[in-house]
């Protein structure tokens, strides 16, 4: 099994506006007592899209006009609050490939690079410009391209960045820690091996 590079994200996108969106609201705490990450869409922004119906409004999760995007669009201190990994989760099994913003909190950003998601940052003006055309044409393909570190949509186009470490992960499929460990047994059993303490335990 060999882990997959990856170099570029495409797709329509979600525009989520507001700063400090914490992982309480991503993924609720009730919703971390299973035992698998299965289903965990079904709960991504649970009491933000209840309060919002409520409310009379809809939340863009459950926008007709977004379902099926890929790229989604947030603003300042996305993912701030508890360290919890099953708010990446839960926005990779809704489909999401990449996450625009204008910065993340570094727990969630060290999460979603683990699963394969890029979480790459823009300039607030250029985030407020692409949240923008996002609502007025959400048939607008998004491509975030980590080999060139742009982001382009239509006539859109803006520097985008991503720590050298990270960029280097994703590129070249090293952010799949479980799957270089695979390819390579081998080795794993002969550093075991040489452990004393876990001799007697194959």
């Amino acid at each position: 099994m060999s882990a997959s590079r990856i170099v570029e994200a495409t797709g329509r996108g979600l525009p989520l506006h507001g700063d400090d969106i914490d992982t309480d609201r991503i993924m609720p705490a009730r919703h971390l007592r299973a035992i698998t990450f299965d289903g965990l869409e079904q709960h991504l922004f649970g009491d933000d899209r209840a309060h919002a119906a409520r409310d009379g409004h809809v939340h863009p999760i459950d926008d007709p006009r977004f379902q099926g995007a890929h790229i989604l669009v947030v603003n300042r201190n996305f993912g701030c609050g508890s360290s919890r990994e099953h708010a990446p989760q839960a926005i990779v099994r809704w489909g999401v490939r990449a996450v625009i913003g204008e910065s993340f909190s570094e727990i969630f950003f060290g999460n979603a690079v683990m699963i394969g998601l890029p979480a790459v940052t823009a300039a607030p003006a250029d985030v407020a410009r692409l949240q923008q055309m996002v609502a007025d044409d959400p048939g607008v393909e998004i491509r975030v391209d980590l080999d060139a570190m742009r982001v382009t949509a239509g006539t859109f186009d803006a520097a985008i960045h991503l720590p050298p470490a990270a960029r280097d992960a994703l590129v070249t499929g090293r952010w799949d820690g479980l799957s270089l460990l695979l390819d390579d047994f081998a080795a794993v059993r002969h550093a075991a091996a040489a452990l004393p303490y876990l001799r007697g335990f194959a």
